[in-house]
């Protein structure tokens, strides 16, 4: 697997499709890993783009962080342009999902002079951050006892089922199974996460969707229908705030509709980033 050396942190991503194609960069969420995006990657790469799956440091990153790096969603922001600086990307489609919305919406504000193109799948939004799901975990990250004791029981098959099964109606268990396992057995890691928890702050989504109208790069939010998490008000709310965006619905999917629906969020994302297949 490939790696990017930065300043603050040593990155392994993913790659898929030809060196010349239109990048295409994609954002997990928290406690989750590149590896969810593979099955869309191979499709839009099929489409002659460019894949870029990163594992971004939201918990199930390979190397910790250095000491000293910001470990907020604001720090994985940054991350994801120093990525792209250091790979000399340009005219990047950048696709978030969950927690990786909020850091694209982040990105696009702050760090947007690489993005050619916003995608924006079911994902944080407005007052609706944190989720409820993480609300013990938050509690827990304020005392670093209490946070091991926290994470410990995601080594239990019916623990990450709790905390991950709803996001698909596809089986999600062999890549929570992946995406536990640094947090478990790299205690640099555990305290990544730990320090990230204790950053999650409502403040964060409300301050960047108050600037998402600075958005130039034309964006795509695209909802999934029985989605139990982010409410699809939220999408069209997205829309109106983003000077040039659509919406679009994915039926028959939750959360991970790259998982329940990978064909037609690689159609609507081939959309975007390849005209000519409109």
């Amino acid at each position: 697997m490939p790696t990017v050396e930065l300043d603050h942190t040593t990155l392994h991503y993913e790659a898929f499709g030809p060196d010349t194609g239109r990048p295409v960069v994609f954002v997990h969420g928290y406690a989750m890993g590149g590896s969810l995006w593979r099955g869309l990657a191979e499709r839009l790469a099929a489409r002659g783009l460019r894949c870029l799956a990163p594992t971004w440091p939201l918990g199930a990153h390979r190397t910790a962080l250095r000491p000293g790096a910001d470990a907020t969603l604001h720090g994985v922001a940054a991350t994801v342009g120093a990525f792209l600086d250091a790979l000399d990307l340009t005219d990047v489609v950048l696709v978030g999902n969950d927690t990786g919305g909020l850091v694209s919406q982040l990105v696009a504000v702050h760090h947007g002079e690489r993005l050619g193109a916003l995608v924006l799948t079911s994902c944080d939004a407005f007052e609706h951050f944190p989720p409820p799901i993480l609300r013990p975990f938050v509690l827990a990250s304020r005392d670093p006892r209490a946070w091991r004791a926290a994470v410990k029981p995601l080594e239990l098959r019916v623990v990450r089922h709790r905390a991950y099964g709803g996001l698909a109606h596809a089986d999600v268990e062999p890549l929570a199974a992946e995406w536990v396992r640094p947090v478990l057995d790299d205690p640099g890691i555990a305290e990544d996460l730990r320090l990230l928890t204790t950053s999650l702050h409502r403040q964060t989504s409300l301050d960047v969707a108050a600037r998402l109208g600075e958005v130039r790069c034309p964006a795509l939010v695209v909802w999934s229908a029985d989605d139990a998490f982010f409410p699809l008000n939220d999408a069209h709310r997205l829309a109106d705030a983003l000077p040039r965006a659509d919406v679009r619905v994915l039926q028959g999917a939750r959360t991970f509709s790259m998982l329940d629906r990978p064909d037609a969020l690689a159609e609507s994302v081939a959309g975007i980033a390849v005209p000519a297949a409109l």
